[in-house]
């Protein structure tokens, strides 16, 4: 049997009603409670990665590429191999050099036999003077012969180890100017690299706003290509001011970054004020709406929306001086993407 359209479009509707007649349920949340610290307001200040320790690895040998075992962009230990020159004629003459320093030893063994027997005969008065004397310097040439092939023994070796160019320090290899095959001449940059212990960001500043600045200061900074948080310390002023602008370029160091490259930009958050107490809430308390910033309270079981005030940058967490937020305040960090004015929430955890 068939049911009439008017009987099922009634049944819709009215189920419909129901279901609108029944509350939805409180939204879940988990809160924070703002607390307050005497901080600087800040300013966002936009800034240039580089590396402040960059070595252009020359050789001090004359020779041909035997091997590279770097490519722009690796990341390499202190003392890590990059380059090998090819050392078989160097292999060679080490050789060479060892087995006359055997030969002049074995000469040099009979020659201190013989000066002992002639030396023996001259307190005798057994032997001419000539000959003790003759002996004596045979003996004393083959010592300095052999020391002359040992020291040269030595500077082969050297040169071989020189043959292996190694890393400086750690760091991060930023060009590489040769590859196998290739010779050098004593001198030529065959290797750039920088230290990643030295990572920098170069923020330009006005020069009204140094008297704010202290050295060593931390500061919050984002890695604009990554949106990564990270705190640098303000290390140099450089020595030189924009002849136009007049803007000073601060130096702020950044922890080590394995993904970073020569150039890229970074926020930096410089301080533009004294310090003054102000509210301070995570960043994940924020939400955005008609381009201001907003966060949600908590009010008779209800979300509230208030509006805030940013006037300091401190990483995952943001300073206000809105009077209405006072420490204390729980304000909603986890759910709040999701929420309405008014509307109900269940509280499942603080942090």
């Amino acid at each position: 049997m068939r049911i009439p359209l008017y009987i099922t479009l009634a049944l819709l509707a009215l189920g419909a009603s129901v279901a609108g007649a029944q509350e939805a349920p409180p939204a879940k949340v988990v809160v924070t409670h703002v607390s307050k610290k005497e901080v600087a307001q800040n300013q966002a200040m936009i800034g240039t990665l580089y590396y402040d320790r960059v070595s252009r690895i020359s050789s001090e040998l004359a020779g041909l590429v035997a091997t590279v075992h770097v490519r722009e962009g690796d990341r390499v230990d202190r003392n890590a191999v990059l380059v090998e020159l090819n050392t078989d004629i160097l292999d060679t003459e080490i050789n060479l050099t060892r087995t006359r320093i055997a030969q002049i030893g074995l000469r040099l063994e009979n020659a201190e036999k013989n000066f002992q027997r002639l030396e023996r005969l001259h307190a005798q008065e057994g032997v001419s003077e000539k000959d003790y004397e003759d002996s004596l310097y045979a003996y004393q040439d083959l010592v300095k012969e052999k020391q002359a092939h040992q020291d040269s023994l030595q500077k082969l070796l050297i040169q071989k180890k020189r043959s292996r160019i190694t890393a400086p320090f750690a760091g991060v290899i930023l060009s590489k100017e040769v590859d196998i095959g290739a010779w050098v001449q004593q001198g030529k940059e065959i290797v750039s690299i920088a230290s990643s212990q030295d990572l920098f960001v170069q923020v330009p500043v006005a020069e009204t706003m140094l008297r704010h600045i202290r050295m060593n200061d931390q500061v919050p900074v984002l890695i604009t290509a990554y949106d990564r948080q990270l705190f640098g310390t303000i290390q140099a002023l450089a020595p030189l001011a924009d002849a136009k602008t007049k803007n000073v370029f601060l130096k702020i160091r950044l922890p080590a970054q394995d993904d970073v490259a020569v150039n890229m930009s970074a926020i930096v958050h410089v301080a533009t004020g004294a310090k003054q107490k102000l509210a301070i809430i995570p960043r994940d308390a924020l939400v955005k709406n008609q381009g201001e910033d907003f966060i949600y309270t908590i009010k008779e079981g209800k979300a509230a929306l208030l509006p805030v005030h940013i006037v300091a940058f401190l990483g995952q967490q943001v300073g206000v001086d809105s009077p209405h937020i006072v420490p204390g305040m729980a304000v909603v960090i986890e759910g709040n993407e999701r929420l309405r004015p008014d509307q109900a929430v269940e509280v499942i955890g603080e942090k």
